[in-house]
């Protein structure tokens, strides 16, 4: 039987330094580019910051998310909390005596994480009490996603599961062959009009009917080139972004592409490598690359507006977009905020010293930022 291998990437541009990964005599790790001053055209507020716990030395994007008017978060040693989206007053706290590896997903009243020991555990919103717990194949590293009254989990070892919300009796599994040699971490799933959008550690997208799990299309992003198994790299590592009838999506060591949804086909691709993701607005998308450099294309046609490059090596988060803003956050606890239109730094605000590898998440166009340190906060913008 093959083993597969993991690689626990806290800074994907970090791959070509060998020493890293303990291969290698010689440390020939990339310094972070020192943050450089500039004007600030910007206003934020900190409305309000909590500590919840960290992710101590693991590699884990547990982001929060917000559902109506709380946010959820969790922590690795098993806690899980609701909060006042805009007081920051904390609603409930449960400590789950389990090994969090995967989450937060919430929709349809319910709270969903995921564990080491391959557990999905569903709690009520309002009450933070378990309504179910079901097993799944492997460890879970991604948020569980829910819609129609139906959960999709995905496993560590590429496996899909979608599980009843109401009980989590399974109601279907879908299996895809993955590399042997992956990234740490798996794409969420996303669920749009009753189809379910995955992306695989082998550079696929798939598309499955939410109600039986059946395969719709299967799409080739990015195709495993070079010699060795570390150049043939090519994870989804990020979850895709649907607006409307197009999906955006980006590989690691592969391509941005975006795609019909209808019928998987790639509309146009361009050059691009990254694990921490993208997001878009009604006219752009923008994404934080491995080398961590943000760039601003058009959605329509891929032409590129600009390129912030004063975030070099600094393992960004995946952006978000906060009004006229790009949000970022970086391997030191940085938020930056730059111009959508140009790309030049806005604002900066420190969290914590601690990594931000969960991409910040907007809802109300307040920001909602966590640290690996498990620092919690939320940011709005002055008038």
């Amino acid at each position: 039987m093959i083993k597969r291998t993991t690689l626990i990437l806290g800074m994907v541009s970090v791959l070509n330094a060998c020493s890293w990964f303990g291969w290698g005599d010689k440390d020939t790790t990339e310094p972070p580019a020192e943050l450089t001053s500039f004007d600030e055209t910007l206003s934020v507020d900190r409305l309000w910051s909590a500590g919840i716990g960290g992710t101590d030395e693991f590699y884990l994007k547990l982001r929060p998310v917000v559902d109506g008017n709380h946010v959820f978060a969790a922590n690795y040693k098993g806690d899980v909390y609701a909060f006042d989206a805009v007081s920051g007053d904390r609603i409930w706290d449960v400590d789950l005596d389990k090994r969090i590896s995967g989450g937060v997903g919430a929709a349809e009243d319910i709270v969903l994480v995921g564990t080491t020991d391959a557990e999905v555990i569903a709690l009520e919103q309002q009450t933070g009490a378990v309504r179910w717990l079901a097993q799944v194949s492997s460890e879970v590293l991604s948020a569980p996603a829910v819609e129609n009254g139906v959960v999709v989990v995905r496993s560590g070892d590429g496996k899909l599961t979608g599980l009843n919300a109401e009980t989590g009796k399974r109601l279907w599994i879908y299996d895809l062959s993955i590399p042997v040699l992956s990234l740490r971490g798996t794409s969420s799933p996303v669920i749009s009009r009753g189809v379910v959008l995955a992306g695989f550690a082998n550079g696929k997208l798939v598309a499955l009917n939410l109600k039986d799990g059946k395969q719709i299309w299967e799409t080739t992003v990015a195709a495993p080139r070079g010699r060795s198994e570390l150049e043939r790299m090519v994870d989804i590592d990020s979850e895709p972004v649907v607006m409307g009838n197009i999906i955006y999506v980006v590989t690691y060591q592969g391509y941005m592409s975006v795609i019909d949804m209808l019928n998987g086909q790639i509309l146009w691709t361009r050059k691009m490598s990254s694990s921490a993701g993208m997001t878009t607005d009604r006219s752009n998308m923008y994404v934080a690359d491995s080398d961590g450099h943000v760039w601003a294309f058009t959605n329509d046609s891929g032409r590129g507006l600009w390129k912030q490059e004063k975030l070099h090596a600094r393992a960004l988060s995946a952006p978000a977009v906060q009004g006229d803003y790009v949000v970022v956050g970086d391997l030191e606890g940085y938020v930056h905020w730059m111009s959508r239109e140009t790309g030049a730094f806005a604002a900066r605000e420190h969290l914590d010293s601690s990594p931000i590898i969960a991409s910040p998440v907007v809802a109300n166009n307040i920001l909602y930022v966590i640290s690996q340190d498990g620092d919690l906060a939320a940011y709005a913008l002055k008038q």
